[in-house]
């Protein structure tokens, strides 16, 4: 039914919850499960000094996220491949989706509610309304 599995990560509780869902479902279907990690240097771009340093913190801290998901994965006796991609989350997902032939995306929730929903947005809404395969959604037990 599926074979390959995304898990779009950013290192945060909500994805570890994401993630756990996902080596359960490409354990049970033997899938390959892909870890993705989007560095959106963008929201940076207008600093006038310091952009890089963040970029590099950013993927930095992506290359630690996706490590977790994989060594996770090989706990579990589950193929995973590791990618960071630079862009808009959303977008590059979707991206990421299409080149790969990914039958299914597992993501976690942040649970922001009000103005932060509304200032930030929610990518995980975003995917889930423009995706072309099936978005599972995981609720982090904090976001009560």
């Amino acid at each position: 039914m599926y074979s390959q599995i995304l898990v779009p990560t950013d290192g945060s509780p909500a994805s570890d919850a994401a993630i756990e869902h996902a080596i359960d479902l490409a354990g049970r279907y033997d899938a390959t499960l892909h870890a993705l990690y989007v560095v959106d240097g963008a929201a940076y771009s207008t600093l006038e000094a310091g952009a890089e340093v963040v970029v590099d913190a950013l993927e930095s801290e992506g290359k630690e996220a996706t490590r977790r998901v994989a060594d996770a994965a090989e706990d579990a006796e589950v193929d995973c491949e590791t990618t960071i991609a630079s862009g808009t989350a959303y977008r590059s997902i979707r991206d990421y989706v299409d080149e790969h032939a990914i039958d299914m995306i597992v993501m976690g929730t942040h649970g922001r509610k009000g103005l932060d929903r509304y200032l930030l947005g929610s990518v995980t809404e975003r995917v889930v309304r423009t995706s072309d395969v099936p978005v599972l959604t995981v609720r982090h037990a904090d976001d009560e």
